[in-house]
């Protein structure tokens, strides 16, 4: 007897039965889902770590990939029925290297800090010296704070900035010199200046060590070339793939002209004890769908489009910082060469408070210290700004001063009652939730639209 069958679903038909099937069968999960996307639609985003994904980027995230055990490399697997996710894993090695004019990549890490915590097991053992940037001068948890693996697994010594918040170079050297570290961390989460890779380097050789650049900040000013490319100057270099990618939260390893030397003191090459790091001494399967994704947004990122957005960024980090200045606010570094705008806040308002009330004005914003605060990171002295969502809007010159404009005016009828609480009147608060508002009508999310 002939067996009836239906044709085959593709790609497309799985997304919109599944979008179907969630409507239908919770409509709890999927109302949430619908809220967020609105959310973001009527808030204005000023955070620097993130940025709205590219929907191309959302749907292979989404994509029957899921559904395969992968273990292992490219033609490498312990697992069968792989032939489809080797070739969309080496399409996704392939972009990443011409993106970043890398010899070697690997996309497999679920983070940048996996990215980061790989490197680190491949290279060092337990106790074994570091030197990375103190989070309170803009550096990164991951880069040897004592409250993560960083610091607690390794002796991790810690460089800041000068008083004009510029990385003390010297003070790097002096450090390096004097400790002898195994690896030398150089970028940052929170620093508004270019980062001289080339001169992290002619401290790390000569003081014997690896030098490891952490770029999950600024990965798209350096792969369209308005940021210095630490590829061939760090032995490695790690990022993420959604801050300024626009792609899936995941990580990158990269390494440039030291991809195929060995590693001073290891009987290996930087290839295979990256590799071997990050399977099978640190992750298991890898998320193929969200390599899938990987390869999508790092495919956009070599795109016109993608150029000009990068020049967006710059240009309005520009226009931000001109327009603190003049509302009277210290601008950290004096500008930005990036996407950043560290803001020293004034009139006894902490960075919690101001968080807290711009969110219920409609404003996203972070709260980060500033050098030579004391208050913890939870309270913070300063705001960080990032233009990479308000780029994504198409947000002029002009628009950039609106912005501004409406926070400064949130804070100045912010009254602060200690260190975490506030008051504002409900009515300005609601005028101010309008106004913001009215700016992401003016400038919506161009792939919302």
């Amino acid at each position: 007897m002939a067996v009836k069958t239906e044709p085959l679903m593709n790609q497309a038909d799985l997304l919109r039965k599944g979008l179907a099937d969630l409507r239908k069968e919770d409509a709890e999960l999927a109302g949430i889902l619908d809220a967020e996307v609105a959310r973001q639609h009527r808030v204005l985003s000023l955070v620097s770590s993130s940025c709205a994904v590219k929907p191309r980027t959302l749907a292979a995230s989404a994509s029957a990939l899921v559904n395969v055990t992968a273990e292992g490399m490219p033609g490498r697997r312990y697992n069968a029925g792989c032939e489809n996710v080797d070739l969309v894993e080496s399409l996704a090695i392939r972009r990443a290297r011409e993106l970043f004019g890398a010899q070697y990549a690997n996309v497999q890490s679920h983070s940048a800090s996996n990215a980061t915590y790989q490197v680190l097991t491949a290279l060092l053992e337990p106790g074994d010296t570091l030197l990375g940037m103190a989070v309170e001068h803009g550096g990164d948890l991951t880069h040897g704070s004592s409250k993560a693996f960083s610091g607690a697994y390794y002796k991790a010594i810690q460089y800041g900035t000068t008083s004009d918040g510029a990385i003390d170079y010297d003070n790097v050297r002096s450090l390096a010199l004097a400790h002898r570290p195994r690896i030398i961390m150089c970028g940052a989460t929170a620093y508004s200046r270019a980062v001289d890779f080339a001169r992290f380097r002619q401290i790390a050789d000569e003081a014997g060590a690896i030098l490891l650049a952490d770029i999950s900040h600024i990965a798209g000013l350096v792969a369209t070339g308005r940021h210095p490319s630490p590829i061939d100057a760090a032995h490695i270099t790690t990022t993420c793939t959604h801050k300024q990618l626009m792609g899936p939260r995941g990580g990158l390893i990269l390494s440039g002209r030291d991809a195929n030397t060995k590693v001073p003191g290891l009987r290996t090459t930087f290839r295979r004890a990256l590799d071997q790091a990050v399977f099978p001494q640190m992750q298991g399967a890898p998320a193929v769908n969200m390599i899938a994704a990987k390869a999508a947004a790092l495919g956009y990122a070599m795109s016109v489009e993608f150029d000009a957005y990068m020049a967006r960024i710059r240009s309005t980090a520009n226009e931000l910082a001109s327009a603190f200045q003049a509302h009277d606010y210290e601008v950290v570094g004096g500008g930005s060469e990036n996407h950043t705008v560290l803001v020293r806040l004034r009139g006894g308002i902490t960075g919690a408070i101001a968080e807290k009330a711009l969110e219920h004005c409609g404003i996203i914003v972070n709260k980060h210290r500033v050098p030579g605060e004391a208050r913890p990171a939870l309270i913070a002295s300063g705001l960080r700004i990032g233009t990479g969502s308000i780029a994504q809007r198409h947000i002029d010159l002009q628009g950039c001063r609106e912005v501004v404009s409406l926070l400064c005016r949130i804070l100045d009828k912010v009254t602060p009652q200690g260190e975490r609480e506030y008051t504002l009147e409900p009515a300005s608060q609601e005028q101010f939730r309008l106004e913001a508002e009215a700016l992401c009508t003016t400038y919506p999310i161009a792939d919302y639209v």
